[in-house]
């Protein structure tokens, strides 16, 4: 199929495209045939359209104010046109139980979408490009022998995609909402999300006025109304029994006092589940991808629109700096996918808010609007309070946050321990014990020293090992002979005497069939090149076939041997004078792969259901928590997925810690993966905390929230929305061991909740950078 499309009518060193061919006709395949023509009136572009001219699904479209100024640098004309439609508002109304709650600052745009395609077909028709509607194109695949370029803008339903499916190789999510498009004939006054109880479970309203009211006040104006709630719940209110008439009256009926009783009105409205779009490559041959059919973003932070007209931008301009099609194809992809991508996870994080509303319900109100603004987390504590300061703060007075503290610097009480802040250096291996024997020497008091110093709430150690065998490397850390409880306790004697406030807690672990490996740097998960010791597991599975040891799988016998060390550990660390114990139940460690089925594949008590899995895990904890004084917290670190088909699940995850908290866990440390070698993790900034969210406002328990966590206004976001109550970073302090310090500095707070040490108190202020921060003299006469 490749060859038969890789050769077009220019041949394959053309110049530039002569002759385009767009599948398509929303505002993304208008506004690249516009771009395209524009920019060199010698070609030949004629675009497909199914419909009529003035069909059209939906009725409001968002643009941000970056997106128009593309726009008007690249087709001033068009800029224009849109100017004089746009609807402008800066204020979100956000409606929950009753009560109304308005943040400001926020500036939208938007214009009713009939509109906006009338715009682009008029500049289109002005340009020349053949506009071929109520006809259906022909296959991209034969364009392509006939046509230099061939754009496939035909919609989240592809064909084209779905032709090539082979080549482009896409993935296609559907998710857990339905929702229906809708329009209520007057002008909302702001963004409007509203929620309202159906009797089966929540449903919520995203509206926004597309036109203006008519100054003689003979037309209301028009806004976008969206209705959506969770597939269990539409079908429990009937609603996968409505027509589209009978679908438009329920959702009036429900958001009756938003509407002001007014009626809503439909345009071939369905109800349907959002699907996301990604293909793992954009192009094939002379055939490229556009807007939807090359990826979605939930329409919860307004990016279809958007996203697609600026894939026009980009590939209209890659076309003129690539004289090679195959070139300009390329640098487009590799220019647009990064930008796709960051829209996605924030959408993916607004969509996943939104499934899981009923869980953020109880909030109190302005916690549960702020956590809807920055549920994305593209708005953040700090930008949200540049925009709307005072809601900001009526957030942080609710929360009982004191005036003039970030809430990252407020205390949190775990058990007997009181936390100054809501800072932890999250636990790293530094595969550094002295000889080889598991002893903390001079490396992990200046290590743990110093990041005790820095500030921080609680400073975790790396995962100390319950034995000998049960190290991951030769140079690991460990709590099973009396040197190692001395060594320890040089430590943690120094962090309370030279870092008092400051916390300091013991990871345990065992790490299973993940042990017997080189240090990090030498090879991460690597087999010794000799000198390996024997591997244990749940089940007699390697961590990698071929490259790993197959482990032994632990008779009950051994099972309860393994049991007394963590108990000799658990007293040991006591001993050490650790204020909090944490369990290693995560990243397929000897705990956590008891807890996953793709670890555990045990018959026996052990291995089976989730209950039987967590057998072992529980009476681990169970035993160390008898002998861990009472007075002293245990949290316990967990994979809330593994990344892999087959393997834990979100809904795993919140059970697994309901049985921990159930037995006495004071917190979750809710990580994810490294349970198996064939993991997929979706990567992004806080990528980890949607689980931690979920369980922490599912289940009501403390949790502390890891990975990708680098700034402090994602802690004081995350702690201020209730997603989180500590944040775990690691990395940020590998680079700087006072973060929490100069975090501070930079929010200009210096209260309790981050006290310099005294020798460091000199150094509390931001140093001046050099000569640009010198006073300037005058220079001008006025």
């Amino acid at each position: 199929m490749a060859g038969e499309i890789a050769v077009s009518a220019a041949g394959e060193g053309a110049a530039a495209p002569l002759k385009v061919a767009v599948l398509g006709g929303g505002p993304g395949g208008l506004y690249a045939a516009a771009l395209l023509k524009r920019l060199d009136p010698a070609r030949e572009v004629t675009l497909w359209e199914r419909n009529a001219p003035d069909d059209t699904f939906g009725f409001g479209v968002v643009l941000s104010d970056e997106t128009l100024g593309g726009i008007e640098d690249a087709d001033p004309v068009v800029h224009r046109a849109l100017q004089e439609e746009f609807v402008r508002w800066d204020d979100i109304d956000i409606v929950h139980r009753g009560r109304t709650l308005t943040s400001t600052g926020h500036g939208f745009a938007a214009l009713g979408r009939r509109r906006l395609l009338a715009v682009l077909h008029a500049r289109c028709r002005s340009l020349g490009v053949r506009l071929l509607f109520r006809t259906e194109a022909p296959p991209a695949a034969e364009l392509a022998r006939s046509h230099d370029l061939v754009i496939a803008a035909d919609g989240v339903h592809s064909t084209t995609r779905t032709a090539h499916a082979d080549v482009f190789r896409p993935q296609l999510t559907t998710h857990r909402c339905r929702y229906i498009w809708l329009s209520a004939d007057f002008a909302l006054d702001a963004f409007r999300f509203e929620t309202a109880e159906t009797g089966h479970g929540i449903a919520q309203l995203h509206g926004y006025p597309y036109a203006r009211p008519a100054p003689d006040g003979t037309d209301a104006g028009a806004s976008t109304v969206i209705v959506e709630m969770r597939e269990e719940v539409w079908r429990a209110a009937g609603l996968d029994r409505c027509d589209e008439r009978a679908s438009a009256a329920w959702c009036a009926r429900l958001f009756a006092d938003a509407l002001d009783n007014r009626p809503l009105r439909s345009n071939k409205s369905a109800w349907t589940a959002f699907r996301t779009v990604v293909n793992e490559r954009w192009s094939h041959g002379r055939i490229v991808l556009l807007g939807d059919a090359a990826h979605t973003a939930h329409f919860s932070i307004g990016s279809g629109t958007k996203l697609a007209v600026e894939d026009a931008l980009a590939l209209a301009a890659c076309l003129q700096e690539h004289p090679a099609i195959p070139e300009a194809l390329a640098a487009y992809e590799a220019e647009r996918r990064p930008v796709v991508a960051s829209t996605q996870r924030a959408a993916r994080a607004s969509l996943a808010w939104f499934e899981d509303l009923a869980t953020y319900a109880a909030q109190p109100p302005h916690q549960f609007a702020f956590n809807l603004l920055t549920r994305s987390r593209r708005v953040t504590h700090d930008n949200l309070r540049l925009r709307d300061e005072e809601f900001v703060a009526s957030v942080a007075k609710e929360a009982g946050v004191p005036a003039g503290t970030p809430p990252m610097f407020t205390p949190l009480r775990l058990g007997g321990l009181t936390l100054r802040n809501r800072v932890v250096v999250s636990p790293m291996d530094m595969y550094s014990a002295v000889d080889d024997d598991g002893t903390p020497g001079d490396f992990h008091l200046v290590h743990l020293g110093a990041r005790a110093l820095g500030g921080a709430g609680l400073v975790m150690t790396e995962m100390v090992c319950v034995s000998r065998e049960g190290r991951i490397t030769p140079g690991c850390t460990g709590l099973y002979a009396p040197e190692h409880e001395t060594a320890w306790r040089r430590v943690t004697d120094f962090v309370h005497t030279s870092a008092p406030g400051t916390a300091i807690g013991v990871q345990l672990g065992h790490s299973g069939r993940k042990g017997s490996t080189r240090l990090m740097w030498d090879g991460i998960d690597q087999p010794l090149p000799d000198g390996n010791w024997p591997v244990v597991a749940p089940s007699a599975l390697p961590y990698r076939a071929g490259v790993n040891q197959v482990p032994h799988a632990l008779t009950d016998a051994e099972l309860t041997a393994v049991r007394e060390q963590f108990v000799r550990s658990a007293q040991s660390a006591a001993r050490a004078g650790f204020d909090l114990l944490e369990l290693h139940c995560a990243h397929g460690y000897l705990l956590s792969g008891f807890l996953s089925p793709l670890t555990n594949q045990r018959t026996d008590a052990y291995g089976g259901s989730l209950t039987a899995r967590l057998r072992f895990p529980l009476e681990v904890f169970d035993a160390v928590r008898a002998v861990w004084p009472a007075g002293r917290p245990m949290t316990v670190r967990i994979s809330a997925t593994d990344w892999a088909e087959g393997g834990t699940t979100a809904e795993d995850a919140v059970a697994i810690a309901r049985a921990f908290a159930g037995h006495g866990a004071d917190a979750i440390d809710v990580s994810t993966g490294q349970v198996v070698a064939e993991e997929r993790p979706d990567y992004g900034r806080s990528y980890q905390t949607p689980f931690a969210d979920r369980i922490r406002n599912t289940l009501g328990v403390p949790v502390i929230t890891v990975g990708a966590i680098s700034s402090w206004d994602d802690v004081n976001s995350l702690v201020l929305a209730g997603r989180a109550d500590l944040c775990a970073l690691a990395r940020p302090h590998l680079y700087d061991p006072h973060w929490t310090l100069h975090a501070a500095a930079e929010q200009g707070y210096s209260g309790p909740g981050a006290p310099w040490p005294p020798p460091y108190r000199a150094g509390s202020r931001t140093p001046p950078t050099g000569r640009t921060d010198a006073p300037k003299p005058r220079l001008t006469l006025r």
